[in-house]
């Protein structure tokens, strides 16, 4: 009788545990769990052990207010010691964001994904890019996530039919870097720059800012034939657009179909969108664009002004007073904008200037980058995004944490 007992006991014990290991040990990891390893083991064919692996979880952080960011290309973002390196230069300084390239001017999407894909693109693919942008999560750092819109070379190439194209011979038309624009009225192509958005929230990034949001504006442009829209006219027929309306009813489609996500939307435009009240024969008029972005990003270099604007000989000499004019302006169109719309005159600013952290018409160190920083502090502004196309940064310039 007791050695029945025993066994019943022993029978029982062996029940639980095999219970235990079948049934429950799977569902304390987060990931993928191997059921066919389970059939074995309930079949009697084998013993082999759940695979499981972790996947980090998604969060999103609330904008910094004030926002102070650093630019960061996707080949770096790529290169654990150096986006390392950038990440305690933001620890250790008043900087709490950072943009990361989601795709570049080579067309190329930075995380993994299904899209189409040309031989073209040169750029680079962040393999564990959700993994990345949960480390900066982690420690507070704002991530935005860059989009390079209408300037796509790998595109243009499997589609060459959304192309701009050349008005002599009907072939994509090319700068003269040679780099090849997307018709702003080729609407398939819009989808795409949706589904890429959407894709971008959906790993971690916090707010998506559009760049190249804009028809092309260096190489022949006599020879350029925009096929999808009649981009010279006025818009006196219901039948074509002018520049500035094509381009405003993509950035009203943008808004409507990817800010329901939750994701922050950003737009960068030309410096002189905010002191010139034309197009600039590029789409870009500052009025158009404000209400359907939460953030306008001016790129208010001073360097990309020219000669004897407002009577400076070489403005890129003249860091505070070019920042100062440029946004003082920018803020008083933004805010008779904000009135005719009905808004309160004291309706928080849009605007948060990019500024210029490179040697381009003048040297630029830490007395230069400061400037920049003051003057749009000056305006009344809080917050800024600092430029260098090499990753290379002014800490001297910045606030130590």
């Amino acid at each position: 009788m007791s050695k029945l007992r025993g066994s019943l006991i022993l029978a029982g014990i062996v029940g639980v545990v095999f219970f235990v290991f079948v049934f429950l040990l799977p569902t304390l990891f987060s990931s993928s769990y191997n059921t066919s390893s389970a059939l074995n083991v309930l079949e009697g064919l084998g013993t082999t052990s759940p695979t499981t692996s972790y996947v980090v979880p998604v969060t999103h952080l609330e904008t910094p207010e004030p926002l102070k960011a650093l630019y960061m290309t996707s080949c770096v973002a790529g290169t654990p010691s150096w986006r390392e390196s950038l990440k305690t230069l933001i620890e250790t300084t008043e900087l709490n964001a950072v943009v990361i390239d989601i795709k570049d001017y080579t067309g190329v999407v930075s995380f993994s994904n299904d899209f189409p894909k040309s031989d073209i693109g040169k750029g680079c693919v962040v393999s564990d890019m959700r993994e990345f942008v949960h480390s900066l999560h982690e420690n507070g750092i704002y991530v935005i996530g860059r989009i390079s819109v209408f300037q796509d070379s790998s595109y243009t190439k499997i589609f060459p039919e959304l192309a701009v194209k050349k008005k002599s011979d009907g072939g994509v038309w090319r700068d003269h870097k040679g780099l090849s624009f997307i018709d702003v009225g080729a609407t398939p192509y819009w989808d795409y720059i949706v589904d890429i958005s959407k894709g971008a929230y959906e790993i971690g990034f916090d707010e998506l800012n559009y760049d190249y949001v804009r028809y092309p504006s260096d190489g022949n442009m006599k020879d350029t034939h925009y096929i999808w829209a009649i981009g010279t006219t006025t818009g006196s027929s219901t039948s074509s657009l002018s520049k500035p309306e094509m381009l405003e009813s993509f950035f009203k489609y943008l808004h409507e179909k990817v800010k329901h996500t939750g994701a922050k939307l950003s737009v960068d435009l030309f410096g002189m969108t905010t002191t010139v009240e034309n197009d600039m024969n590029i789409g870009q008029v500052l009025e158009l664009a404000l209400p359907y972005f939460d953030y306008v990003a001016p790129m208010v270099y001073p360097s990309h002004y020219p000669k004897t604007w407002n009577g400076f000989a070489n403005p890129a000499e003249h860091p505070y007073e070019v920042i100062k004019i440029a946004m003082s302006r920018g803020v008083e169109r933004e805010q008779i904008l904000n009135v005719s719309n009905g808004l309160a005159t004291s309706t928080p600013s849009k605007l948060r200037p990019w500024l210029q952290d490179f040697n381009l018409g003048a040297t630029y160190g830490p007395d230069k980058v400061k400037a920049q920083i003051q003057a749009t502090y000056d305006v009344g502004l809080t917050s800024w995004m600092i430029w260098n196309a090499g990753n290379k940064y002014t800490k001297d310039a910045l606030l130590l944490e």
